[in-house]
C-alpha cells in the first residue's frame, strides 16, 4: 500500500451533553468529507477521540462510516491500547467492514524499537486487515525495526506524528534499500498535528501524503492548500500558511488538547453540532473562539483571493473566451466552492490506498 494524497480524519460528534455519540451528525459529517474528495477516511483515531469511546460506541462508528461512505473511499479506524484490547477494536472494525487500521501508540508503556515490532505482530494476528503504524511519542522505531515491519505481511505503512524529519528519512531510506519485496510499496505518511506547516519538508524526504484535520472544518482551505502543493505553488502555499495556517497552530498551541477541540469548534462555526469534546479534553474559551472565527475568516478570503487571481491570468491568457468563474479553469478536476470534487475525476482509492487484494 503506497498511501497517497490528502486524507481525512472525521470527528466524532457527541451530544450536548457529550453522553453519546450523533451518528446522525457523524454521517453529515462523512457524507461531507468524502465529497471533499480525501483519498481515505481515518475514523476513530486521534481527531475522531479515540481514547474516549467504548467499544459499542466504535463499533457503531466504524458501521456507519463504512455504510455512508459506500465504497467510495476506504475507511481506516483506529486501534489501540495494550495488544489485547487493540486486538478488540480491529476484530470490531474487520466485522464492521472497515478497509485497514491505524495503530495507535500502545498506551503509557515506554519499549525499545523491537517490543512495538512484537506488539504490531500480535496485533496484526487478529485480522488480515491492512495496518498502518502509528509512529508517536512512547512509539519510537529506528531503521531496523522499520524494515522488520516489512515481514509483517499486513503493516502496509507507517504514520510519523514525531516530526523528526531527520529520523524520518533514516527510516524511508532503511525500508527503500532493503531489498524486501515489500519495499516499494510500502507507505510512509506524514501525520503531524497540522501537518501542512512541515508538508514541504517530508515531501523531500519522499513523504507525500499527509493528513488534514482542516479538511473537518474547512474543506475549501485544505484542499486549495493541497492543490498549491500538487502544483508546487509557492506563492499560494506561502499565503495560506501566512493567512491560516500559522495563526492557527500559535491558537493551538495556547492549551494542550486543542488540536482536537479546535477542529471541533470550527466545525461549529460552520453550521456541524459536533457537540463538546469529552474530558480530559476542554472546549476552547469564548476568547478563543473569537480567535478562531477570524483565523477562519482570514484563512476563507485567502481562497478567494488566490482562486480570484488564477482566474484573472486565465482570463488574460485567453480574453476572448473568458471562463465562468464557477467553473473555475476545469470544471472537471477543479473543487467547487465547498472544497468538493466531482467523483469521476478523483483518483481510484484502490489505487491510492491499495495492496494486492484491493481496496484498504
Amino acid at each position: 500500500m503506497r498511501l497517497q494524497g490528502l486524507l481525512s480524519f472525521p470527528l466524532t460528534p457527541f451530544t450536548a451533553d457529550g453522553g453519546e455519540v450523533a451518528l446522525d451528525v457523524f454521517a453529515e459529517h462523512v457524507e461531507a468529507q468524502v465529497a471533499a474528495g480525501p483519498s481515505g477516511l481515518f475514523v476513530a483515531c486521534g481527531t475522531g477521540e479515540f481514547t474516549a469511546l467504548s467499544l459499542a460506541e466504535y463499533s457503531e462508528i466504524v458501521a456507519t462510516a463504512v455504510r455512508v461512505s459506500g465504497r467510495r473511499v476506504p475507511v481506516f479506524a483506529g486501534a489501540g491500547g495494550g495488544p489485547q484490547l487493540a486486538r478488540q477494536f480491529a476484530t470490531i472494525a474487520a466485522d464492521q467492514g472497515a478497509d485497514g487500521l491505524l495503530l495507535l501508540p500502545p498506551y503509557l508503556v515506554a519499549a525499545p524499537p523491537r517490543g512495538l515490532v512484537e506488539h504490531v505482530r500480535l496485533v496484526s494476528q487478529a485480522t488480515d486487515l491492512p495496518i498502518a503504524v502509528y509512529q508517536r511519542a512512547n512509539a519510537v522505531l529506528d531503521p531496523a525495526s522499520a524494515v522488520a515491519l516489512l515481514d509483517i505481511p499486513t503493516v502496509a505503512g507507517i504514520k510519523d506524528g514525531r516530526g523528526d524529519v531527520d529520523a524520518m528519512l533514516r527510516l524511508v531510506t532503511a525500508v527503500r534499500t532493503s531489498g524486501h519485496p515489500r519495499a516499494a510499496e510500502f507507505g510512509f505518511l506524514n501525520g503531524l498535528p497540522t501537518a501542512e506547516l512541515s508538508v514541504r519538508a517530508y515531501r523531500a524526504i519522499g513523504v507525500d501524503s499527509y493528513s488534514s484535520a482542516v479538511l473537518c472544518f474547512a474543506p475549501e482551505i485544505a484542499t486549495r492548500f493541497w492543490r498549491a502543493v500538487e502544483a508546487d505553488d509557492e506563492e499560494a502555499m506561502n499565503a495560506l500558511l501566512a493567512t491560516f495556517y500559522l495563526p492557527l497552530v500559535a491558537l493551538r498551541d495556547k492549551v494542550p488538547g486543542y488540536a482536537v477541540a479546535l477542529v471541533k469548534a470550527g466545525a461549529k462555526l460552520r453550521g456541524l453540532d459536533v457537540g463538546p469534546v469529552r474530558p480530559p479534553l476542554v472546549d476552547p474559551t469564548a476568547e478563543h473562539l473569537d480567535e478562531l472565527a477570524a483565523v477562519l475568516a482570514a484563512g476563507l478570503d485567502t481562497v478567494k483571493a488566490l482562486d480570484a487571481n488564477k482566474l484573472d491570468a486565465a482570463n488574460k491568457l485567453n480574453p476572448a473566451n473568458k471562463l465562468d468563474p464557477a467553473n473555475k479553469l476545469d470544471p472537471a478536476s477543479e473543487p467547487d466552492a465547498a472544497g468538493r470534487h466531482d467523483p469521476a475525476s478523483r483518483p481510484d482509492p484502490a489505487k491510492d490506498l491499495g495492496t494486492g487484494k484491493g481496496a484498504a
